[in-house]
């Protein structure tokens, strides 16, 4: 199974769950989400879904200066953000647990 076609729907989700805790800029958090075991997500690909959550209105940014180099925005999740993390993350969730059920009752390897 091509795991970029599985990512593509759940980058929103993946993104908001690294900022959870933590806020991030770009770099930070593709290599976050790399680290995470997400090894195939393009940094195009980051980089357009913090601007999209951004223009959502679920992210918030503020801009670090830096002495080795140019500024960087940081992205934190406000209070929309926290809100759509939950509301998704139980829909993974749920989603998850079907398609387990469904491999389950055929029988299927892990």
């Amino acid at each position: 199974m091509d795991t970029t076609q599985l990512l593509k729907g759940v980058l929103d989700l993946a993104v908001l769950a690294v900022l959870r805790d933590e806020d991030g800029y770009g770099y930070d958090i593709l290599r976050r989400l790399r680290d995470a075991g997400l090894d195939e997500v393009g940094d195009a690909s980051v980089y357009g879904t913090l601007r999209r959550l951004f223009a959502a209105g679920l992210l918030t940014t503020y801009v670090v200066p830096s002495e080795s180099g140019p500024h960087r925005k940081y992205y934190s999740l406000n209070k929309a953000g926290r809100d759509q993390l939950v509301r998704s993350g139980k829909v993974w969730r749920s989603f998850a647990r079907t398609l387990d059920s469904l491999l389950d009752d055929g029988e299927i390897a892990a």
